[in-house]
């Protein structure tokens, strides 16, 4: 996004094989770890089970996020820059330490100020082993930016998770524009992390796509958000200036961070408590009441992360103006589509008939 790497040249491209062993890596732990996760989960009880506000309709476990944490964990084991292991091991210090506590939310529950705490100290980590966002403003409002990138993001994947197999979709789409944006450029840490990322979520997705067999859970969505974040903030590009470069990772996550704006938004006009108030008012939710079925709505998100990564590649290659120009129409279509979905209908806590609705958050 805008790391604080100035005037650094870009590296020598990042080999292919070496983003498919760690891609490769991570998917084959994801598959083999998920169902050793689901079988833990089912003997610990630790299992989503259906109530009023939800739709599936048996208990389902809830430790797939482990899966994704140890796949992601084992796979950069192969990461052949040495140079960038520090950093690295920082990154995935703060990530762990945003895992164990949705993981803990998964079994005892934690208050949403608990969860905010977690993640603020988890960004101040960040910082402190330099990594910020670095515009050309003022020390501080740097600081502030990337603490609310950071939270906004890991709390935009934990919201997204609300239907089999999306979050880990749409975060696998990001994951993959990521990683090529990085081996264009010579991101080595981007690269590889990203490419971790991607892997594992492909590994767990066998497992979570409708109908899923087990869920991700807290330590999943938002392990995932925080390394989505910090991807958004570590990816640079020497070639092109920041007032351009700042809006590549605000839309290769475009999809999380219109479906929470979405939610807050409506939440807001309905005098609802954004962030404590579960529903399906989801983008997800309101395409299937519109008729779609939930693999069709959750299909349709991946394709808008797909659309939404190509743009950011044109974004990355564009002049200021039409840089801007790009970003004007991205929003435009935003708005005009968070327009249409708010006159699809919204539900706080409908209750779980439907068998093809998804889940509420």
């Amino acid at each position: 996004m805008m790391n604080g790497d100035r005037g650094i040249m870009a590296r020598p491209l990042m080999s292919p094989a070496h983003l498919m062993i760690i891609t490769t890596a991570a998917f084959l732990l994801a598959v083999l770890a998920t169902p050793a996760m689901r079988r833990a989960a089912l003997g610990l009880g630790m299992v989503d089970r259906p109530a009023a506000r939800k739709f599936h309709v048996q208990p389902t476990p809830l430790l797939g996020g482990v899966a994704i944490y140890c796949a992601v964990i084992g796979s950069l084991l192969v990461f052949p820059n040495r140079r960038e292991l520090v950093e690295l091991t920082g990154i995935m210090i703060g990530a762990s330490w945003i895992s164990f506590w949705g993981l803990w939310d998964d079994r005892f529950g934690l208050s949403p100020i608990a969860k905010l705490a977690a993640q603020l100290v988890a960004a101040i980590l960040l910082i402190v082993i330099g990594i910020q966002v670095s515009l050309p403003i003022p020390g501080w409002a740097n600081i502030a930016l990337t603490l609310l990138w950071i939270v906004g993001i890991t709390n935009a994947f934990n919201l997204l998770d609300n239907m089999d197999g999306l979050a880990s979709g749409v975060a696998a789409v990001a994951a993959a524009w990521f990683m090529l944006l990085a081996a264009i450029n010579g991101q080595y840490l981007v690269g590889g992390l990203a490419a971790a990322v991607l892997g594992a979520c492909l590994g767990f997705l066998i497992h979570n796509f409708n109908p899923a067999s087990i869920f991700m859970g807290d330590s999943g969505s938002l392990f995932l958000g925080f390394l989505m974040a910090v991807l958004g903030i570590k990816l640079r590009f020497p070639a092109n200036v920041n007032w351009v470069t700042w809006m590549v990772p605000i839309v290769v996550l475009g999809v999380p961070i219109f479906d929470t704006s979405l939610v807050v938004v409506s939440r807001l006009r309905r005098q609802k408590n954004p962030f404590s108030t579960p529903g399906t008012d989801h983008v997800s939710h309101r395409l299937n009441r519109a008729g779609w079925t939930r693999r069709e709505s959750v299909m349709a998100l991946y394709l808008a992360g797909c659309i939404l990564g190509g743009i950011s590649a044109l974004v990355s290659l564009a002049s200021p103006l039409g840089a801007y120009l790009i970003l004007t129409a991205v929003v435009v279509v935003a708005v005009c589509a968070m327009l249409r979905l708010e006159t699809l209908g919204v539900s706080d806590h409908e209750p779980g008939a439907a068998a093809d609705r998804g889940r509420s958050k």
